[in-house]
C-alpha cells in the first residue's frame, strides 16, 4: 500500500536543501539559465586568459548574476500578470453585478446621449 502512495506523490528537487525547484515558480528556469550562463562565461574567460581559478570565480559570479536576474525578471512578469488578471476579474464581476441596473455604466452613457439628443431637437 505504501508503494502506491509513493508512486502518486511527485518527487521534488531541492537546491541546497532550501529551494524546491519543482514547486517554486520561476526557480527551474532561473537555475537552468544561470548554469548555462556560468558554463559559457567560465569557458569563454578560460579560453581568453588560460587562468583556471580566475575563470572559475568568473563562472560562479556569472551564475549568481544570471540566476538572480532571470529570477527577478520572471517574478516581476508573474506579478504583473496576476495584477492584470485581478483587474479583469473585477471588471467581469462588476459587469455581471451591475448589468441592467441604474448603476450600469453602459446605460448611463446611453441615457446621457438620449437626453442630449432630445434637447437639441
Amino acid at each position: 500500500m505504501s508503494s502506491e502512495t509513493d508512486a502518486e506523490k511527485p518527487k521534488s528537487f531541492k537546491l541546497l536543501g532550501i529551494l524546491d525547484v519543482q514547486n517554486t515558480p520561476c526557480a527551474r528556469d532561473s537555475v537552468l539559465y544561470g548554469s548555462a550562463g556560468a558554463v559559457v562565461a567560465g569557458l569563454g574567460h578560460f579560453l581568453a586568459t588560460s587562468r583556471v581559478k580566475r575563470s572559475f570565480d568568473f563562472s560562479v559570479g556569472s551564475f549568481l548574476l544570471a540566476t538572480l536576474g532571470t529570477w527577478m525578471f520572471c517574478r516581476y512578469q508573474n506579478a504583473k500578470l496576476r495584477i492584470q488578471q485581478r483587474i479583469v476579474q473585477e471588471g467581469v464581476k462588476n459587469k455581471v453585478t451591475f448589468e441592467g441596473t441604474k448603476m450600469d455604466p453602459t446605460r448611463k452613457s446611453d441615457r446621457s446621449n438620449k437626453d442630449s439628443q432630445g434637447e437639441n431637437s
